[in-house]
């Protein structure tokens, strides 16, 4: 039986980076179509259905807060019926801290959309977020963008989203708690406990990519307990994802730097659970 037409609606705070998201999906296949009203949904929905299953293109669209603030609040309503006809649907949300989007806006000198008749940049970033959490609230998967540039958004939506996989999608992260936790993390491991390869001077200006770090590592027994709590932890609750229908899972290892320890457990996980899940990718947030 062929796979049912894939609808994937991008959405998110503006700055965050949609146009982007949606530029690397049309690349991808995609038919795209930007600031859809949500009240149009429903006949998409219909058309997707009539289009069938004959391996044709797949849809992405954009939505916004240019949306009437009524039909945001009744997106949930629009999404279950979407669903409830069999369109596959899956909602990406790209976010980032307000310091960030307020950065972006002013080196940009765009004016942000909910900015009319002198409402401060502040404000309107946080009317947005408020009119958009019905969409945030049912995301299948949240993007922080708040670190990312350009390039490694273009990356993480192809990694993401650019194949049509109908298994579980998982992405194993390092990052540095120094430099804040992935808000769009599922789960979230802190190994700030293991021996920190920072202390050892030759060690320093290398990575948990490094030989030279690997071993040092190994050498530790708490790292190797450190390693088969995770994996087991991981192995006994992805299987549940899966049976729930997720198509998401972002998991995220945090030492303090995101150098050493962090890089080298994500490494060994992802290419444990590549053997068996497949859909495993990898970004070391503090390397990029």
């Amino acid at each position: 039986m062929a796979d049912a037409r894939r609808l994937i609606i991008v959405s998110g705070l503006s700055g965050s980076g949609k146009t982007v998201a949606l530029h690397t999906l049309e690349d991808a296949g995609y038919y795209c179509i930007d600031n859809l009203p949500i009240s149009l949904l429903s006949g998409l929905g219909a058309h997707l259905g009539l289009l069938g299953t004959d391996g044709g293109q797949d849809f992405a669209v954009g939505i916004d807060a240019r949306n009437r603030p009524g039909d945001l609040q009744q997106f949930p309503s629009f999404l279950d019926h979407l669903r409830a006809h069999g369109v596959k649907t899956e909602i990406v949300f790209l976010t980032a801290d307000d310091a960030t989007l307020i950065k972006r806006f002013s080196e940009t000198r765009r004016r942000h959309p909910l900015s009319a008749d002198d409402r401060p940049l502040a404000e309107a970033i946080a009317v947005e977020r408020h009119l958009l959490s019905p969409i945030q609230e049912r995301a299948d998967l949240l993007v922080d963008t708040t670190t990312t540039t350009l390039h490694q958004l273009r990356d993480i939506i192809n990694e993401r989203l650019g194949g049509h996989h109908a298994r579980l999608s998982i992405l194993f992260q390092s990052f540095g708690f120094k430099h804040g936790v992935p808000a769009d993390a599922d789960f979230v491991f802190d190994v700030r406990c293991l021996p920190n390869p920072h202390w050892e001077p030759a060690l320093r200006p290398l990575t948990g990519r490094d030989q030279p770090v690997a071993e040092y590592l190994e050498a530790q027994p708490q790292v190797e307990q450190m390693y088969v709590h995770i994996r087991d932890f991981l192995a006994h609750w992805i299987p549940a994802f899966e049976r729930d229908n997720r198509s998401y899972l972002t998991i995220a290892i945090g030492c303090t730097g995101g150098q050493h320890r962090s890089v080298y457990l994500s490494e060994r996980l992802a290419a444990h659970f590549a053997r068996q899940f497949g859909q495993v990718s990898m970004r070391h947030r503090e390397l990029s």
